[in-house]
């Protein structure tokens, strides 16, 4: 639901609020790059930061210059940004090797930045997030803690950068940016509580929440913080990241922060799905959220720019309507949660799967159908007339779509009371490999820990359940 003109609120000149391209994986085309500039014109969002981690001169070669042709896309990216009255933030991450106190590293970061300084880039951050939280060598000896070298290299390139550019925004990124990390004492004793108090109060500092990917980030939350870190923070928000699990996207709206927290915070950063063509609809709700009056409603939120984005669902063959785009999206809405539609399609499953075939009646032929509709809709998107968004789409879809199949025939066979076996999912090849090899090793607790499978002995030599195992033997 988008807020009428009268109804925005205008954000404050210093509050930012945009993207951030700090993911791990193939980072953005140009291409793409101007059409996310476009659509944050367009909906009010004032700020890019640069940091994908497949620029290997960003974080693992990060003292390397970048070549003339690098140099050249980077302008067009700065220049694209200032047109549109973006504000272009670049990001180096040296905290895999940075020796803190050799004066030489401080010369490449400056070089660097330099570099940037000339192609019209005046915005800068320091990201310390995902290195070994320890010193080495002559840093153990010079400085007191991990938190104090990182201030001393960050206070310095601060100064340096404000006196070329007394405008500049610095942000730093702590190597223990959320609660949980700071609970694991990560960075070491009282580790954030340094940076509170030896970061130049200037800096701004980021921050993903109480977890790296927050259900929710409260007021309160962020009023704690602020008395350790002694100033408001930059939310580094992580809800739409899904680049710890290529098998998962995130196309829900911006959920679980209330339009108070605006007023407790420097400004707010997505760091979104990978694959670009997938952020419309995470990107359009964060812009209605930011300029939002009264209460936030993001369901509503999400219809609304469902039906928006359902214009881009342009096939060769059979329709995608709006509704259909809703049911799909919620498979993949937000990490914690599905959508209100998929969770009752899950729901139906496990509720027959859970009972006697005998009694499923017209709750397996609801359920069947509901299968078969979405198993429908997933196929038809492999003729999209908009070919990115379904190589985005495509493998993710691919597994949903063989999953539905699989229990449309299931919960079929369930009712005749047959025996099942699937001639498409033959053992060895579906849910094969390595990696669900070894997640089958392990069962995830409630609580986030994780415990070997107690029926582990059962698993046959191949790595697959034994063939008396699971629903197929209970609908003999």
């Amino acid at each position: 639901m988008q807020p009428e003109p009268s109804e925005a609120t205008a954000l404050p000149a210093s509050f930012l609020a945009g993207v951030i391209e700090g993911f791990y994986g193939p980072h953005w085309t140009h291409s793409e790059r101007l059409e996310l500039f476009d659509w944050m014109a367009q909906w009010g969002l004032n700020t890019y930061l640069y940091a994908p981690k497949d620029d290997l001169k960003h974080r693992a070669c990060w003292r390397e210059c970048y070549s003339k042709l690098e140099v050249e896309n980077l302008r067009q990216v700065i220049q694209a940004c200032r047109q549109r009255n973006i504000h272009f933030v670049f990001a180096l991450s040296p905290g895999l090797t940075i020796r803190y106190g050799n004066e030489g590293e401080l010369d490449f970061l400056k070089t660097r930045f330099c570099q940037v300084q000339a192609l019209g880039g005046h915005h800068f951050a320091l990201l310390f997030d995902d290195i070994p939280d320890s010193l080495e060598g002559t840093d153990q000896t010079r400085f007191d803690s991990l938190a104090a070298a990182q201030c001393e290299v960050a206070n310095h390139l601060f100064s340096w950068t404000r006196d070329r550019e007394p405008s500049a925004r610095f942000l730093f990124c702590p190597t223990a940016y959320c609660s949980r990390m700071c609970e694991r004492q990560l960075g070491g004793k009282d580790y954030l509580t340094t940076i509170g108090m030896r970061l130049m109060p200037e800096i701004d500092v980021c921050w993903t929440g109480p977890e790296i990917i927050s259900r929710e980030i409260a007021v309160a939350h962020v009023q704690e913080l602020q008395a350790v870190l002694r100033r408001k923070p930059i939310i580094w928000d992580n809800l739409f990241a899904n680049d710890y699990d290529g098998r998962r996207f995130v196309c829900g709206p911006y959920a679980g922060r209330p339009p108070e927290l605006r007023d407790w915070v420097n400004g707010v950063l997505l760091n979104p799905n990978n694959e670009f063509p997938l952020n419309y609809v995470p990107l359009r709700t964060f812009g209605w959220y930011v300029h939002s009056q009264g209460t936030w409603d993001a369901r509503a939120a999400y219809l609304g720019a469902m039906a928006e984005w359902s214009r881009q669902f342009v096939t060769a063959s059979v329709p995608v309507t709006s509704e259909d785009l809703v049911l799909l999206g919620d498979c993949y809405y937000l990490p914690h949660a599905e959508g209100p539609e998929a969770e009752k399609l899950y729901q139906q499953a496990r509720t027959l799967l859970a009972s006697d075939p005998v009694g499923w009646g017209q709750d397996a032929l609801a359920f069947r159908r509901q299968a078969g509709r979405l198993r429908e809709i997933c196929a038809r998107m492999t003729d999209l007339r908009h070919r990115p968004l379904f190589h985005a789409l495509s493998r993710r879809l691919w597994e949903l779509r063989e999953e539905m199949d699989l229990l449309e025939r299931v919960v079929g066979q369930g009712i005749s009371g047959d025996p099942w076996r699937s001639d498409f999912h033959l053992p060895g090849t579906y849910r094969g490999g390595l990696a669900v090899r070894l997640q089958r090793l392990l069962d995830a607790q409630p609580e986030g820990t994780f415990v070997p499978r107690a029926d582990i002995s059962q698993d046959s030599p191949g790595g697959g359940r034994s063939e008396d195992g699971g629903i197929r033997t209970r609908l003999k």
